[in-house]
């Protein structure tokens, strides 16, 4: 019975997505809240169909997790059509650096002062609470390659180089605790954990994002070669940017953003600055079997087809994750401590910490507010926690760590998930208003004392 109710349980639950997709956008509701819903009724003190319990199931959920972030980290560079010098990257990298920094940090005095935590514990902590989430952060990211709203650019950013940020602050936690060598005076940390995984990261995953999106696009134009299988494509760059990345002691997480990021590069390059409007009326102008191997399309159809397949992924990729979120929550005491957290983290140490980082960034009051109301946390809070388990956390304190982190996550899955569709309903109001071309005139001809024109 148990592999006949799995195959009932999850076609249920796609089955009734599919139907309910379009109206869970009009509600103030997500799709994580549902199988956050559905990972608890499977889980151990439900059905007992998943026990994914730590420390026993840690490196399982490390795995799942892993995966989760791995394929939305690519989703998230593909849809930044960005250059990397332009200036629109300065806010994802403020708040993937200064913001990441001040929230581990605060986090951490928070830790040792008032949960009486031990400082690498704090440190942690804070680490693994800090990173911002791909996964269930989509509804506030960028809706495509071109939409050019400051705030989703800056969320989508953070999200995809954050997890990788994140990483220095893991290892120096697990560090202070004696699980990870940092050398004398902490320079093996600073040299090797911070600055080459970082940097060895991101070139890594540039040079593999590159390097096979010329190769592709060559052989499709010049020999009418590598057409179809573009499915394969993505999910081998990935896993070679991953891969690669782990062999010289740099960050996957980074790479394999840096290689979305990179694969959307050449198109812009090889597309020669076309806009929106020329691309579609240049694939009007191919026959459909054609526009994989035609110069004027290749480039566009190569980045719209893996990402429409990298898009298919990541949706099941949330499934999987929040399922077994669900799960732990089934079987975890829920930290009393946590209760109160939850609002210090989302409504003071969030909004801190991304003031000091949009310092002179020029985003308004209200932009500001919804960057820092929407730090979703999710599959990477619970994909670093896994790993500090994995990486021998001594009991009680992983214990203390396990229900702290499942609190915050769990409540960011419903408070997000409740706000994000009337928030950013608002906000797109808000933002249409301020570019109608006749709101200027009504507001100088208001100022200067006469009513507007046509009042």
């Amino acid at each position: 019975m148990g592999d006949t109710a799995w195959f009932l349980v999850i076609g249920l639950l796609l089955t009734a997505m599919a139907f309910a997709g379009s109206v869970l956008k009009r509600a103030p509701l997500s799709a994580a809240m549902f199988y956050l819903a559905a990972g608890c009724a499977v889980g151990p003190a439900g059905a007992g169909m998943l026990d994914p319990r730590f420390p026993a199931g840690a490196a399982a959920v490390e795995r799942v997790a892993e995966v989760a972030v791995l394929v939305s980290l690519f989703t998230a560079g593909l849809k930044l059509r960005v250059p990397p010098g332009d200036r629109r990257w300065l806010l994802p990298l403020r708040l993937a650096v200064v913001s990441m920094g001040a929230t581990v940090g605060l986090v951490a005095l928070v830790g040792v002062y008032l949960l009486g935590l031990p400082v690498g514990a704090a440190v942690l902590l804070g680490a693994v609470l800090a990173p911002t989430d791909p996964v269930l952060a989509a509804d506030v990211q960028v809706a495509d390659a071109w939409d050019d709203d400051r705030v989703r650019f800056a969320l989508t950013g953070e999200a995809g180089l954050n997890d990788g940020t994140a990483f220095p602050f893991v290892m120096l936690g697990l560090g202070l605790l004696g699980l990870h060598d940092l050398g004398a005076g902490g320079w093996r940390w600073l040299a090797v954990d911070a600055a080459w995984a970082v940097a060895g990261g991101l070139a890594v995953g540039w040079a593999l994002g590159t390097g096979a999106g010329r190769l592709v696009l060559h052989l499709r134009r010049r020999h009418r070669e590598a057409v179809g299988l573009d499915d394969f494509l993505t999910l081998g760059l990935i896993a070679l940017a991953f891969g690669v990345a782990d062999l010289i002691r740099a960050y996957g997480f980074l790479a394999v953003f840096a290689a979305g990021v990179a694969l959307r590069r050449v198109e812009m390059r090889e597309s020669g600055g076309a806009s929106r409007e020329e691309l579609r009326e240049r694939r009007r102008a191919v026959d459909e079997e054609d526009q994989a191997t035609d110069p004027r399309t290749a480039p566009a159809h190569l980045a719209r087809t893996v990402l429409r397949f990298n898009g298919h992924i990541e949706r099941i990729g949330e499934v999987a994750v929040v399922l077994v979120l669900g799960a732990l929550l089934s079987s975890a005491t829920l930290a009393p401590a946590g209760w109160w957290l939850v609002p210090l983290l989302f409504l003071v140490v969030r909004p801190v910490a991304t003031s000091a980082g949009l310092i002179g960034s020029g985003l308004r009051g209200p932009q500001r507010a919804l960057v820092g109301w929407f730090g979703v946390r999710g599959a990477g809070s619970v994909y670093y926690l896994a790993f500090a388990v994995t990486h021998g956390l001594p009991g009680p304190l992983a214990a203390e760590l396990v229900g702290l982190t499942l609190t915050v996550v769990a409540a960011s899955v419903v408070l997000h998930g409740v706000s994000v569709t009337p928030l950013m309903t608002l906000y797109g109001r808000v933002r249409r208003r301020d570019r109608s071309p006749a709101r200027p005139a009504r507001r100088d001809a208001t100022r200067r004392g006469r009513p507007p024109p046509g009042a």
